[in-house]
């Protein structure tokens, strides 16, 4: 993992997410199929008890992904999400981490110890028969133990990993698009993360609406407001 100049905590401060699909710029609903509930769209009831087809997220994401489908993270997919936390920061093709040397490593490990919180939340993109193939999440760390992309306490940093075999397909970029829609209808307001700024990923999240609040030598902190 890069280190960046100007910060105490620099050794401490996010992680590089990953995607190389193609960018879009209009933030949409994750899912046509969504249950309006009267004044809100229940999304977290949605994915918990539903998953989003591929003729959904086409539809309503304007994202030609298929033979996905979008699910909520649960307790059990935390080995999945370490694995997806390797695939993220490995993004470098001279860059190769091992799952080990992750795990070892607290300024890394923090994005999935003791997963899953309460105030987590995640989603995972699998094929249709269940085989996961990329998860995004939401993890709120706190100025004691920040990650890369730390902004202050109530602002959870996302982290996106998709299979090296899928990526290129947009699939990053729904569950980047779904797991906004869930920590919106759970009333947060900003979210934050870093990516390097030679990763592909940078011009999709800055597409998707996240400005730069931070910069260092090689990697920048983003926020994007999701407030309705």
């Amino acid at each position: 993992m890069p280190r960046r100049p100007g910060a105490a905590t620099v050794a401490r401060r996010g992680t590089p997410v990953v995607e190389r699909g193609t960018v879009t710029s209009t933030l949409a609903p994750a899912c046509g199929r969504a249950i309006d509930t009267g004044n809100e769209v229940d999304l977290i009831s949605w994915y918990h008890d539903r998953r989003a087809s591929a003729t959904d997220l086409v539809l309503w994401q304007g994202v030609a992904v298929r033979d996905v489908e979008i699910r909520a993270a649960t307790p059990t997919d935390r080995q999945f999400l370490v694995d997806m936390l390797v695939e993220a920061i490995n993004w470098l093709p001279e860059r190769n981490w091992s799952r080990e040397q992750i795990l070892a490593n607290p300024a890394l490990a923090h994005y999935v110890t003791g997963w899953m919180r309460p105030d987590d939340v995640g989603v995972v993109a699998t094929q249709p028969a269940g085989r996961p193939v990329g998860a995004a999440w939401l993890r709120h760390l706190t100025a004691d133990d920040p990650g890369y992309g730390y902004v202050s306490d109530d602002v959870p940093e996302l982290t996106i990993g998709v299979v090296e075999s899928w990526r290129g397909r947009g699939v990053g970029r729904v569950l980047l698009r779904a797991a906004l829609d869930v920590a919106r209808a759970r009333g947060t307001g900003r979210v934050s993360l870093s990516v390097e700024r030679a990763n592909f990923a940078a011009g999709l999240y800055a597409a998707e609406g996240f400005r730069t609040v931070e910069s260092f030598e090689n990697a920048d902190t983003m926020v994007v407001d999701i407030r309705a």
